[in-house]
Formats: structure tokens, C-alpha cells, sequence
């Protein structure tokens, strides 16, 4: 019964796949050297080429401090639109949420994500935070905001996150023990992503 039901499930998600624009995926990473290759990246573009979304998973200039003058602009050129969903782990959540200010965008989720330099001079450098946030634009620019944050996160208070998805009205996750999904500890799949992302592409 049980494998039928799974492929009942799957059959209704490819007939509303089919009747819809499928919109493209763009991972974000975060700062420090990341790599399309490093945390749930991988997992995360297999699982959703495999349900017929495409994803863009590429390296981003600037590796190391992640600036908001050579992010934002490499975003544009990926072909960041209304149909795009901004996947942002820690700063490359930051460089989602500066995106969405300015430009229109299907939705976004935000991993391990905050909102002020935490008192990092690498996050001061960044550039992300010389302006005050807009919220409103934000929210306006896209249907939907989805917040994954974790309790144990050993960078990133709890409090941050917490502001964020009353600020952004965003679909909110919290763990106790995942820690900042990636980078603190080994993390190479990401289940709940995969079917999160699922649900809001038949929602469109």
C-alpha cells in the first residue's frame, strides 16, 4: 500500500509539473572558499534534476568573502527571474535576500541564515550590510520566503533567524541539532529541502 501510494503521489506531482512553468533553481553558498561540490549542493541539484526541475549549481567569484558587489551582479547573469528560487546557505542566504530587494523572483529559502555582520570583519567586508534592510521589498519581490535555522548553530544565534521570519512572514523551520547545515559538521543530504522546494513549485 504503501509503495502505491508513493507512486500515486508521484504521479499527480508530473501531471501538475507538466501543466506548469517549471521554474530553475540557483544555489547560493556561503562565504569562506565554498564550492559547488561542498555540503547538501550536490544531493540537493541530483534530487531536483530527478524531479525535472533544472538547477544551477556554480562556482561564485569573490570564494572567500563572498562580496555583494561581484555576488548580486553573478545572480543577474545566471538568470535570476520570476521563475527563479534563490537557495542561500549562511552568507549566500544574505546575498538572496539583497537580491530580492531589488529584483522580482519566484521565492527563496534561507539556510543557517542572518541578518546583521555578527561582529565578523568578513561579514563587515562583505558589503551586505552598509544599508539598512528593506523588508517590505523583500517579501514584495517574490510569493514566498522559507527559513531553515538551528538551535545548535555554533555561528549564528537563534535570535537572528527568529527576527528574520517575523520580518519576512517566511515559512519557518527549526532544528535543535543541525547545527549550520553545513560546514560546522558533515552534512550531505537534505530531505526536508528537497521536498519543501517540491511543494511550493506545485503551488505555483
Amino acid at each position: 500500500m504503501y509503495v502505491r501510494d508513493q507512486r500515486s503521489a508521484a504521479m499527480v506531482y508530473c501531471r501538475r509539473m507538466a501543466q506548469k512553468t517549471v521554474p530553475k533553481v540557483i544555489i547560493i553558498p556561503g562565504n569562506g572558499g565554498a564550492t559547488p561540490r561542498d555540503n547538501w549542493f550536490p544531493y540537493l541539484q541530483r534530487e531536483l534534476e530527478a524531479a525535472g526541475i533544472t538547477v544551477v549549481n556554480r562556482q561564485f567569484p569573490d570564494p572567500e568573502l563572498a562580496r555583494a558587489k561581484y555576488w548580486l551582479p553573478f545572480i543577474q547573469s545566471l538568470g535570476a527571474d520570476e521563475h527563479t528560487i534563490l537557495v542561500g546557505h549562511s552568507s549566500g542566504a544574505i546575498a538572496a535576500m539583497r537580491f530580492a530587494e531589488t529584483h522580482k523572483i519566484l521565492g527563496s529559502i534561507l539556510v543557517g541564515t542572518y541578518h546583521t555582520d555578527l561582529g565578523i570583519e568578513a561579514e563587515r567586508l562583505s558589503g551586505y550590510f552598509d544599508a539598512p534592510w528593506d523588508w517590505p521589498a523583500i517579501k514584495k519581490h517574490q510569493r514566498w520566503i522559507v527559513i531553515f535555522a538551528s538551535v545548535d548553530d555554533p555561528y549564528i544565534a537563534i535570535e537572528e533567524p527568529r527576527f528574520l521570519a517575523q520580518q519576512l512572514d517566511a515559512e519557518y523551520h527549526e532544528y535543535v541539532d543541525e547545527g549550520h547545515f553545513g560546514g560546522d559538521k558533515q552534512k550531505t543530504a537534505f530531505p526536508e529541502l528537497v521536498t519543501v522546494i517540491k511543494e511550493m513549485v506545485i503551488k505555483k
